[in-house]
């Protein structure tokens, strides 16, 4: 055999992934010749790694469990006439395996004729083994790699954007700033794993809130730079210190050899910073689907920052509006903001989630907008009312659900099941349906509670203030008939947390 030489584009480089040949022939001879040809080869600065089989089955296996194969040297004859054909039909439509690059190689050139095999078996190369050689091998090999090599770089070009899609898809539902940052840094290794193994896809993330230069907030950090919860902006590693403070001083997403920083603005005076430090440089393919993503990114929280604008609209909109019922009623200032927060807090103890408890805070202060239907003569009224004028009073709770009952809104739909329900007790001689127990929603047995224990604390046109003693006796002798057994268990195992909320002015 010739020996030839090939000046070094490349420098090796240590432990970096071997382009993966796999040599299927069932004479012993040639697997050793193969190897003992290419063993030196290097090709990007990586080396080759060799697989054998002596079957067209055995070839099948190899190419089932080893992933990114990227030529097959391939016997024809071997167990059968045309075991290579058959192992090569397997490959592209068995295993669906269109990358690889297979390389026919036969001894026996007159029983798989060249043009016949080429076009209907989908092989890559043709070579008789009396031709191939050194020379020829390493061209082949070469010029097959660097082919694969291409079609990776497609193949990893598809996957990423199929990524990008999907995790922007993923993330754009999410209605939460928070559970949005903690995904965002989740997602962007997800992305850059689209062309990269386990190992060397591994990388370090940061989250940052930002408002002035060198002054940010660490959320959080992932990987193998990661610190702990309490650390600070100071204590990251000066390199990444740098490409965040740059990012922000730029105010637009920097890409720096093997690290990324993102810049997204969260309405006019928030922004945030979303660090990644690769263990390999980023390449092309990289930095284009960081850009794509990061475009989807900035589109997604100007959306998500609209709608907290349009909830907290609401919010503000509702609590303005139980103020007015409340100032026309002469009942205590500030009491629907003290309900509101009365209730998200009893809500979390008892177990709802955030949204839900979040839900309830954001309603409760129009548990009484119904009495904008009661007559000032009835509410205003500083003694105790009159049987006729009490029946007139408790229509404020239908009235309330009337008002909200034909909304399309979340928001307004759980005001309208609070307005019905708050009234009612736990052993069925409220109003206005009478229900008992758990027929009662739980937004109306929590609201009932802060309600009445906020209304009892601070003094009303007909009352003076109760003394907490009094508040406590009275909730022991109500729970089980007036309120919710569980959740005045709830309030009183807790009692100073509550009294604080009831506290506030």
């Amino acid at each position: 055999m010739n020996d030839i030489m090939f000046a070094e584009e490349t420098a090796v480089v240590e432990n970096a992934a071997r382009w993966r040949v796999l040599i299927v022939d069932d004479e012993e001879s040639v697997h050793v010749i193969t190897k003992s040809v290419l063993k030196d080869l290097e090709i990007d600065g990586r080396r080759i790694e060799f697989f054998s089989a002596f079957t067209a089955d055995q070839a099948i296996t190899v190419l089932k469990d080893i992933d990114e194969i990227a030529v097959v040297f391939l016997d024809v004859v071997m167990e059968t006439n045309e075991a290579g054909l058959e192992a090569c039909r397997r490959i592209r439509e068995e295993l669906k395996n269109d990358i690889v690059r297979i390389i026919l190689r036969t001894g026996q050139p007159g029983s798989a004729p060249e043009h016949e095999v080429i076009v209907k078996y989908r092989i890559n190369d043709y070579k008789e083994k009396t031709d191939l050689s050194s020379a020829k091998l390493f061209s082949c090999v070469i010029t097959a790699v660097r082919s694969f090599q291409d079609l990776m770089k497609l193949e990893h070009s598809q996957q990423g954007l199929r990524k990008v899609i999907q995790a922007t898809n993923s993330i754009a539902g999410i209605k939460s700033i928070t559970l949005f940052l903690e995904g965002i840094t989740n997602h962007l290794s997800f992305i850059l794993g689209a062309d990269k193994s386990a190992l060397a896809a591994s990388n370090s993330g940061f989250t940052l809130a930002c408002r002035d230069l060198d002054s940010h907030q660490l959320l959080s950090s992932t990987g193998d730079l990661a610190v702990s919860d309490n650390s600070h902006f100071s204590d990251l590693p000066d390199d990444i210190q740098k490409i965040i403070n740059d990012c922000f001083s730029a105010k637009r997403s920097i890409i720096r050899d093997n690290m990324y920083a993102g810049f997204f603005r969260f309405g006019k005076k928030q922004h945030y910073i979303f660090c990644l430090a690769n263990n390999s440089d980023l390449v092309e393919i990289d930095q284009n689907l960081l850009n794509i993503f990061s475009a989807n990114i900035n589109i997604a929280l100007d959306n998500l920052f609209l709608n907290q604008e349009i909830i907290t609209t609401q919010k503000e909109l509702i609590e303005k509006l139980g103020e007015v019922v409340e100032k026309r009623s002469s009942e205590a200032s500030q009491h629907v903001k003290r309900v509101a927060d009365f209730s998200y807090q009893l809500a979390k103890d008892y177990g709802l989630n955030e949204a839900a408890a979040k839900l309830l805070n954001s309603a409760s202060p129009m548990h009484d907008v119904g009495k904008v239907g009661i007559p000032d003569a009835i509410l205003l009224k500083p003694g105790k009312l009159t049987e006729d004028e009490f029946e007139v009073m408790k229509t404020h709770a239908q009235i309330g659900f009337e008002i909200f009952r034909t909304s399309d809104s979340g928001l307004l739909k759980a005001a309208a099941v609070i307005s019905l329900n708050h009234h009612e007790k736990w052993d069925g001689s409220g109003y206005p349906n009478g229900k008992s127990g758990e027929e009662i929603h739980i937004f109306g047995r929590i609201t009932a509670v802060a309600d009445v224990f906020d209304a009892l604390y601070h003094a009303r046109c007909y009352k003076p203030a109760w003394p907490i003693e009094d508040i406590v006796e009275y909730f022991q002798q109500q729970s089980g008939s007036h309120f919710d057994p569980k959740l005045v268990e709830i309030v009183l195992a807790d009692l100073e947390t509550y009294r604080e909320i009831v506290s506030f002015e």
